[in-house]
């Protein structure tokens, strides 16, 4: 019988397998990725593990598996409404052949208890509506689709800032 898997944090020595985790997680989805060498850079200004930014402290991933095969990235944010801000898991991915191992379970949990420690005191969480699998995932862990007080299905709604949408002002016309 095998040892369940462990979760631990991110190092800067987990940057590129994390990179290529992300980029095969955008490439099964149909999703642009811009590679993992990009990514691999990104992650190491995010994570802190190159020269400080001021992103540093606010973002954190979390492994899991021996060698990696799950990866949590998670951005901490400030909030007016929130004590300790908010924690928002950016990314979950488990490597195909590993699912229904427990390892995305193993990140989740130390991705919440690391937010925790961390103060925040909130966590969220963005799940795409016809993903039924994740969300049963999700409302095992405790984060269900619906509001528990009101009922309602939460939602996230985004817009894009990289490019202006058709028929916007451009900047210099507001």
């Amino acid at each position: 019988m095998s040892a369940a898997p462990v979760g631990r944090l991110a190092t800067a020595d987990d940057v590129p397998v994390i990179a290529t985790l992300l980029d095969a997680f955008n490439r099964e989805y149909d999703t642009p990725t811009p590679g993992p060498e990009v990514l691999a850079g990104n992650l190491r200004e995010l994570l802190g593990s190159s020269a400080p930014t001021t992103f540093a402290p606010t973002t954190f991933a979390v492994v899991a598996g021996t060698p990696v095969r799950a990866v949590g990235l998670v951005t901490l944010r400030t909030n007016v409404w929130v004590p300790g801000g908010v924690a928002l898991l950016d990314e979950l991915y488990t490597v195909p052949d590993h699912r229904n191992e427990g390892l995305g379970s193993v990140v989740l949990d130390f991705a919440v208890a690391e937010a925790t420690r961390r103060g925040a005191g909130e966590f969220e969480i963005e799940v795409d509506e016809p993903d039924v699998d994740a969300h049963r995932f999700y409302a095992r862990h405790g984060f269900p689709v619906c509001d528990p007080v009101s009922g309602d299905r939460a939602f996230v709604l985004r817009r894009e800032l990289g490019s202006l949408a058709p028929g916007s002002p451009t900047p210099r016309s507001r």
